[in-house]
């Protein structure tokens, strides 16, 4: 079973509200849903609008074509009906305008009906979502009086919770001891910084807002050298202001981490929409070699357990961790019944603080901290960063997860991808003689990459920029070029539906 709702009108109308109401319901009542959040860049005005998609079984992404759409102006009615599907419904809110401040509940109630689930279930939510509760109540019996049942979705038996990525990385510093975040609001970064500030003192974690995003990473570095573990967000015009402070990094030797979530570029772009264009400057940004990792969650889920091992290998091997996401992962919101793993133990230990004279700058030095030109020092220097990063690759293929193979494991038809299109490819692939393989780690790279694409007969690249980072990336690391490529770059994610019939006309 999987239905799509269209919740559409002007920012400002309170279409998270509906959809946030209903989706909170429906994983209730055991069934998993997807929320995308299409925004533009405006506090009142335009069209926003949130797809919520539903369905009985494990689900990452929305589709294109709608069953319902919910229109809070004519706009949005407009926009959408194009898609709706012969027999579609349509719920308009101009129906339910007397209800004023209590209209979303309406919709609500309307939007449940349809549905067929019943009122005491939106009752529950108002009476946990309000004080004063009582008009509410009643404008939510009668939107769901107003329409009539057209699917009967039965109660099922899932235990389940919905993420999204901006609050995984919340959870995933608190379970990781982090002790200070520091960041300037950039979407679609912002979220992450707001969701570690709820609850900061309770998680014993400092959060604060710099005045720029070269002061995040400078106050960041400082941290860390006093002992801290610290991690800034960012986006990627933000990350271009820190690039100086990652060669810093990178000759001082300062454990961190970096949160980049990337948003459609360059300049400002398009800066409420999506894309994965910022792989090239994770991997490259900063002057000089120096070393890194780079990982790519492409969910909530891993995103919890990828900042608990972003900390460590920064501790770890005192270098720079780099969180790689977008808009799409870091906002949409997805639901899931599984539990991240535990989060690794950080046991490396710290100079206390006192105790010793330690030096750090960003000239190169010897082993005491003092400035050097020595070309014998400046080679044996270089030499020990780079030794470190081949100590911390070794470590990464032997203890953690760098790729991820979903779907037929046998086929012989390959789907390469990674972070926030991961979602939608194993929804898409799910009916399809094909395997996805799933790069998590970009920095270092997996050998079972070159494994995997040495099998495949066909092979295709599917990717969120216009030009097929990740392909460049595994050409350079292993001499074998992706022909077939899916490549979609106009601020947009993939949907399912969409996605199935491009796969089976190549396949």
């Amino acid at each position: 079973m999987r239905l799509n709702i269209v919740i559409g009108g002007a920012a400002g109308q309170g279409i998270n509200k509906v959809s946030t109401i209903v989706s909170n319901i429906l994983v209730k009542y055991g069934y998993f849903t997807f929320n995308y959040r299409d925004y533009q860049s405006l506090i009142r005005g335009g069209h926003s609008f949130n797809t919520l998609s539903i369905s009985d079984s494990q689900i990452h992404s929305h589709y294109a074509s709608i069953d319902i759409i919910v229109a809070l102006n004519k706009r949005a009615l407009e926009t959408h009906k194009p898609a709706l599907k012969k027999g579609g419904m349509i719920i308009i809110a101009k129906e339910f305008k007397k209800e004023g401040r209590n209209l979303n509940i309406a919709l609500a109630g309307a939007l449940l009906k349809i549905l067929g689930i019943p009122l005491e279930n939106l009752n529950e939510e108002i009476k946990l979502e309000f004080k004063d509760f009582d008009k509410a109540l009643i404008s939510a019996k009668k939107g769901y009086d107003s329409e009539s049942e057209k699917f009967v979705l039965k109660k099922l038996d899932n235990k389940i919770t919905i993420l999204s990525g901006s609050n995984a990385m919340a959870i995933g510093a608190k379970n990781a001891n982090l002790d200070i975040y520091i960041g300037y609001p950039m979407t679609p970064s912002t979220n992450a910084l707001h969701a570690m500030a709820k609850d900061q003192i309770k998680n014993k974690m400092l959060v604060f807002q710099a005045e720029n995003e070269i002061s995040v990473i400078s106050m960041a570095l400082g941290a860390s050298f006093a002992g801290a573990k610290s991690m800034v967000g960012t986006s990627g015009g933000g990350y271009d202001l820190m690039s100086e402070s990652l060669s810093l990094q990178g000759i001082t030797e300062i454990p961190l981490v970096v949160y980049l979530a990337s948003r459609v570029g360059p300049g400002t772009g398009v800066p409420t929409y999506t894309a994965q264009s910022d792989l090239d400057i994770a991997l490259r940004a900063g002057h000089g070699e120096f070393p890194r990792v780079v990982i790519a969650p492409g969910t909530p889920t891993e995103n919890i357990e990828i900042v608990a091992d972003a900390l460590f290998l920064s501790e770890k091997f005192k270098m720079l961790s780099i969180i790689l996401s977008d808009k799409h992962l870091a906002e949409s919101e997805f639901s899931t019944t599984l539990t991240p793993k535990k989060a690794t133990k950080i046991t490396v230990k710290r100079s206390v603080p006192g105790t010793s004279i330690v030096k750090a700058s960003s000239y190169e030095s010897d082993k005491f901290g003092n400035s050097t030109e020595s070309y014998i020092l400046t080679e044996a220097n270089v030499d020990k960063r780079m030794q470190k990063y081949n100590r911390a690759k070794e470590y990464i293929n032997s203890n953690l997860e760098m790729v991820k193979i979903h779907g037929k494991k046998n086929s012989k038809n390959l789907i390469v991808g990674w972070g926030s299109t991961s979602g939608v490819i194993i929804d898409a692939i799910r009916d399809l003689d094909a395997k996805f393989l799933q790069v998590i780690y970009m920095k270092p790279l997996s050998s079972l990459i070159r494994k995997e694409l040495e099998k495949a007969d066909n092979v295709i690249l599917i990717e969120c920029n216009a030009t097929g980072q990740l392909g460049r990336l595994i050409r350079e690391k292993t001499g074998i070029k992706i022909e077939n490529r899916l490549l979609k770059y106009n601020g947009r994610p993939f949907h399912e539906d969409e996605l199935k019939i491009y796969l089976g006309e190549m396949l």
